[in-house]
């Protein structure tokens, strides 16, 4: 156990003075052995606008003996919170090289996930899907009360989109209730014309008659 905390800390320590490109990692201030992800989808793929959450649970044995490795947010290639078959896995123990660390699990999941090979725990979709997924992301992690904590940046982003799109839509609706008033006003303006023209031809035509009874 303290072989593994040792490691981990130093690991942490890397990742914060050099961190992975697309990938936010950092353990839970209460357990230094569980670990949560979030990968940004890469650009020229389906998953390309998504944020994808999941956990890296490592055994006390770490660095001797591979970690578990979940996804939790929909993603459209993996199931949710279900333990994947990696060959950095628990699955694979027979496989574990003792040198890899936090760094290259998740390095190679990202590129796993933009792979088709199934494994156990992979699912498959089409690319509208995971692209539909991906618009869904931030929305489904913000309700993770660990994803809120260790990644508030994130969250913050996702309310200042929500914030954003309100507001648009209230533009919107604005400038529809300004479009329909000129439009109430020159069909009332219209009546108004009707009703005087109306009066008008009236009058004529009273004094048409008025007329013609003085001539007869």
């Amino acid at each position: 156990m303290a072989v593994a905390l040792q490691r981990l800390r130093k690991e942490y320590v890397a990742l914060q003075k050099k961190p992975l490109e697309g990938i936010r990692a950092a353990p839970l201030e209460s357990n230094i052995l569980e670990w949560h992800y979030v990968m940004e989808g890469a650009r020229d793929s389906p998953f390309a606008g998504g944020y994808y959450h999941g956990t890296v649970v490592f055994p006390k044995e770490y660095p001797f003996r591979p970690p578990s490795i979940m996804m939790m947010t929909p993603n459209g290639r993996f199931e949710t919170n279900t333990r994947l078959c990696l060959s950095m896995s628990d699955f694979h123990p027979e496989s574990w090289n003792p040198m890899w660390s936090v760094g290259t699990i998740l390095t190679g999941l990202f590129s796993f996930m933009l792979e088709e090979q199934p494994t156990q725990g992979s699912i498959v979709t089409s690319p509208g899907t995971k692209r539909e997924l991906a618009l869904k992301t931030l929305e489904h992690n913000a309700k993770n009360s660990k994803f809120v904590e260790l990644f508030p940046d994130l969250k913050d982003m996702h309310e200042a989109r929500v914030e954003a799109a309100a507001a648009a839509n209230a533009g919107t609706a604005g400038e529809a209730v300004e479009g329909a008033a000129p439009s109430a006003e020159r069909e009332k303006g219209g009546d108004g014309l009707m009703t005087v023209l109306a009066i008008l031809v009236a009058l004529l035509a009273a004094g048409f008659i008025v007329v013609r009874q003085v001539i007869v």
